[in-house]
């Protein structure tokens, strides 16, 4: 009976496996693909190959990126900053999103300025950012959390505001008191909408690290497309925004697993 057991799970784990290895290939092929074309392509200069290097040139020029040492020296400064941007932005817009779905004042009073400044394109401030803040970090991180604020405040908003009346009536009917209503009732029905609203403003995080690097700074993935591009490297630019590419994956794909663990009734990904 045991062994049967035993057997039984190591089955499991088979097929488990099984399964994570044909999803990994299922993404791995096309890519691979596209690497072959492009490989073609500029093998058989059908694109200038000085403006369309090879998937080998751009390889190259990252492994020379990395040599120098640079190359994690630039993903540690762009990642704190979207780090750092993310979760000030973040907060801001899940507080502010509380209080303007659940509070009709602070609804009235605030949600027509938001929603003022809402369809502004964030790129738009960065000149502004400058001239108040220079270019320094300061700057770079104000900028993110300001591009931050408004999907995750529109999605927390709408997520509160949206709360089946049935779970606050039950709520009150227990003697809850407001705030032990907001944290118990309210913010765990919204956390789907809020949830949604971090997941988006990861890809525009990095979006306005790229940006505000380009703008002014010393070191950073957005720094290194800069120089590439005055130097004409475009394989170098390449590598980079490989490396960009790859780094908001990669923090998506932390940002869904840390989410799948603490809160493992939502759906974070489709899968």
């Amino acid at each position: 009976m045991v062994n049967k057991i035993q057997y039984s799970g190591k089955n499991k784990i088979a097929i488990l496996y099984a399964i994570h290895i044909k999803k990994y290939i299922t993404y791995a092929i096309p890519i691979i693909i596209f690497l072959l074309i492009w490989e073609i392509i500029a093998d058989f200069k059908l694109i200038n190959p000085l403006l369309f290097p090879p998937p080998t040139s751009v390889f190259n020029a990252l492994k020379e990126w990395a040599s120098t040492g640079e190359l994690w020296r630039d993903v540690k400064a762009s990642y704190w900053r979207m780090l750092f941007g993310f979760i000030i932005g973040g907060c801001f817009g899940i507080v502010f999103g509380m209080l303007t779905g659940r509070i009709k004042i602070f609804n009235q009073c605030l949600s027509p300025i938001i929603q003022l400044f809402r369809p502004l394109p964030p790129v738009a401030i960065i000149p502004l950012v400058i001239v108040w803040l220079g270019i320094g970090n300061i700057a770079k991180i104000f900028s993110i959390s300001f591009a931050v604020f408004f999907p995750v405040w529109l999605n927390t908003h709408l997520g509160s505001s949206s709360v089946p009346s049935i779970y606050i009536w039950s709520a009150k009917l227990l003697r809850k008191s407001k705030i032990k209503n907001l944290f118990r009732v309210v913010l765990p029905a919204a956390l789907p909408f809020i949830i949604a609203g971090l997941r988006t403003s990861i890809a525009i995080a990095f979006i306005m690290v790229y940006v505000s690097e380009i703008a002014g700074a010393s070191q950073g993935i957005g720094y290194q497309i800069s120089i590439s591009h005055l130097a004409y490297r475009i394989d170098k630019m390449m590598a980079a925004l490989f490396v960009l590419a790859l780094a908001g994956v990669v923090a998506d794909m932390v940002f869904t697993k840390t989410m799948k663990i603490i809160f493992p009734w939502i759906k974070t990904n489709h899968e």
